[in-house]
């Protein structure tokens, strides 16, 4: 395949994290479009729009299988698959089952201030006890446990009328994915090439045992941009250009 048919045929696919859904990357999906790239952002189950969809049933299989049924209603052949925050964990599920079905669809994992999961580990296992104890505390009160409710977005660095914005669009989250274990092939999801965009200013804590992780293991790329949690919100054009960078990269033959 040549590098122009390379590039027509690499898509990227936006996953988003907790509390948010496909709306949060309102700013960043033109810009990614009138370069030229075929862009789809998804939302997951019983957030967004989606928030009527709300069950018990609902945990990170569900998930899953979001990210990989759009991959297929819309019959994407090569795929930049990233995943903001909580959304690691689902890319990592998503490529395990991907490379066991359809082998190189995925040319580039973006780890987007993103959780980076290890087998047998669930989204909580890395938060701090003190974290882990609130959100259950949050889920009984407000939900029974069916849900936890959103913090307030200032705590991902928004500020003004970005802060409002997110705090009216932002859903109750699924409990149910905090508690589920992960299991994956890491020799299968590893071999994808792989990159992690570090949000610096200001640092998310629930972040930081990731951050510390792709800097000490092989065969990460890290990228920096000096902004907040909802980079999508806060530097639209920046993380733009860096998710256009991972796109040009992966055109080219693995």
């Amino acid at each position: 395949m040549s590098a122009p048919d390379r590039l027509s045929n690499t898509s990227i696919v936006l996953v988003h994290g907790a509390w948010h859904g496909a709306w949060c990357w309102r700013r960043v999906l033109p810009l990614l479009r009138h370069a030229g790239v075929e862009t789809h952002a998804v939302t997951l189950t019983g957030v967004g729009e989606r928030a009527h969809l709300l069950s018990p049933m609902v945990g990170v299989d569900t998930h899953v299988q979001d990210v990989i049924g759009l991959i297929e209603a819309e019959e994407l052949q090569r795929v930049v698959l990233v995943g903001h925050s909580y959304a690691g964990n689902l890319i990592t599920c998503v490529a395990d089952r991907l490379e066991r079905s359809r082998p190189g669809v995925l040319s580039h994992l973006v780890y987007l201030d993103a959780s980076v999961p290890e087998p047998g580990t669930s989204w909580s296992t890395p938060h701090a006890p003190e974290t882990v104890a609130k959100r259950a505390a949050e889920a009984k009160a407000s939900s029974g446990g069916l849900s936890f409710p959103p913090p307030d977005a200032g705590v991902f660095g928004l500020a003004g009328s970005d802060r409002d914005w997110v705090n009216r669009r932002q859903t109750p989250q699924p409990y149910r994915p905090y508690h589920e274990i992960l299991q994956f092939d890491p020799q299968l999801v590893w071999r994808i090439p792989r990159s992690f965009i570090d949000c610096t200013n200001p640092p998310l804590p629930t972040i930081d045992a990731a951050r510390r992780r792709v800097r000490s293991e092989p065969g990460w790329t890290v990228y920096e941009l000096a902004t907040g949690h909802d980079p999508m919100v806060s530097a639209p054009r920046e993380l733009a250009q860096l998710l256009l960078k991972v796109h040009h990269q992966a055109t080219q033959p693995r």
